[in-house]
């Protein structure tokens, strides 16, 4: 994490910042981590500096573009005051795709915009560090991207009634870029919600009854859907999901107990179908040049949940189905492949060639992220979830 702080020009003042959502997200719960588990404060300081970074960078439009400033469009001191109202830019190296452009579905990966499930991973790292840093201004930003977000990303079909989203959306909003829906954007951003709700109130703070809604609108585009993957990443993002489900079932606040643990329950049985059909790939034993590290990762830190869990339901003496609980059992069963693609990509002849170089940042984020998630997984207000293997 200090080579990535220095390498993206967050702790080396010579160097333009050189932020990415995504993996920016993941760095953020990572700094939480060292900074609750050392009690060190340069790692406190490095997660403000990364927020501030993000939200002056990702959230202004590009440099080189002719558009300057917020890219909500509010001045500068209304924009500083809510730096967030217009979303977050992916980052990427490309600028967006313009109105008259062409659709190119290759190209489309490398061209800037907005991501649903980008802005979900920043809401929820917001919500950790307003909680482990004692910053309540930090969850009211994550409350007003959550709202925007959902507002903008959500659509009802012409002659239906059934909401849909928009996979990718434009720097500002105005029109989407993708307009397939991702699998699993509703459910991701249903519990994020879920999860920012309950921190707010954990704390004192009141969510507003838009923040509420926009929970109920995605809820209601989870229902009846099929979470089924065979994608690792895809498959530790429902891990990741059910873990903090789970974790507010548990405190059964401002949840719908029964639906939601309908929701839990097929969040599960799809990760361990998913998780049985990429094993029976043997992706394992693939040289390094055919395997993409932060996808093996994202299974990682989705698998790590699994101890996490069983742990917390049995100090908990939880009242979870039993289906819920044989599930996080077996799961945890699965922990020593975890560990086995976290030893294979902390050796350094496995990242040493391109497939690592062309990633780096986001490979060695989510590698760091996997050997230490308790912030990233754990919903706890000021303390990590405690020697996760």
């Amino acid at each position: 994490m200090t080579d990535f702080a220095a390498r993206t020009g967050l702790s080396a003042s010579a160097r333009p910042p050189k932020r990415y959502l995504w993996t920016d997200a993941f760095a953020l719960c990572n700094f939480l981590s060292l900074f609750a588990a050392t009690g060190d404060g340069r790692y406190r300081a490095l997660a403000l500096q990364l927020i501030d970074q993000v939200h002056h960078v990702l959230a202004r439009h590009r440099p080189e573009s002719a558009r300057q400033g917020w890219i909500s469009g509010l001045s500068e001191e209304e924009g500083r005051r809510h730096p967030l109202a217009g979303g977050l830019r992916i980052g990427k190296k490309l600028d967006e795709r313009g109105p008259e452009e062409p659709f190119d579905p290759e190209g489309e990966w490398d061209r800037d915009g907005q991501y649903f499930h980008y802005l979900t991973k920043w809401i929820h790292a917001l919500t950790r560090a307003g909680a482990v840093l004692g910053e309540p201004l930090l969850l009211k930003h994550a409350a007003e991207l959550a709202v925007v977000a959902v507002k903008a990303f959500t659509h009802a079909p012409p002659g239906r009634q059934e909401k849909r989203m928009y996979w990718k959306m434009s720097i500002d909003l105005s029109r989407p870029q993708v307009t397939s829906m991702g699998q699993h954007d509703p459910l991701d951003g249903y519990v994020t919600l879920l999860a920012l709700i309950r921190t707010m109130t954990g704390l004192g703070l009141s969510p507003a009854a838009e923040l509420r809604q926009s929970a109920d609108s995605l809820s209601s585009m989870c229902r009846g859907r099929d979470w089924f993957s065979t994608d690792p990443l895809g498959i530790g993002g429902l891990l990741f999901d059910a873990c903090r489900m789970t974790q507010l079932l548990i405190r059964n606040e401002d949840m719908a107990a029964d639906t939601d643990m309908v929701l839990l329950a097929d969040m599960l049985n799809a990760a361990e179908n998913g998780l049985a059909h990429w094993l029976r790939l043997n992706p394992l034993n693939a040289p390094p040049a055919q395997r993409l590290a932060f996808r093996e990762l994202g299974l990682a830190i989705g698998l790590k949940a699994a101890p996490l869990m069983n742990r917390l339901i049995r100090h908990r003496d939880a009242a979870l189905p039993e289906a819920v609980t044989a599930s996080w059992s077996l799961l945890s069963a699965n922990i020593a492949i975890a560990k086995r693609m976290e030893s294979f990509w902390m050796e350094a002849a496995n990242r040493s060639g391109a497939h690592w170089r062309d990633h780096e940042d986001i490979n060695s984020v989510m590698l760091a992220t996997s050997l230490l998630p308790d912030q990233f997984l754990s919903l706890e207000a000021g303390a990590p979830a405690g020697n996760i293997p």
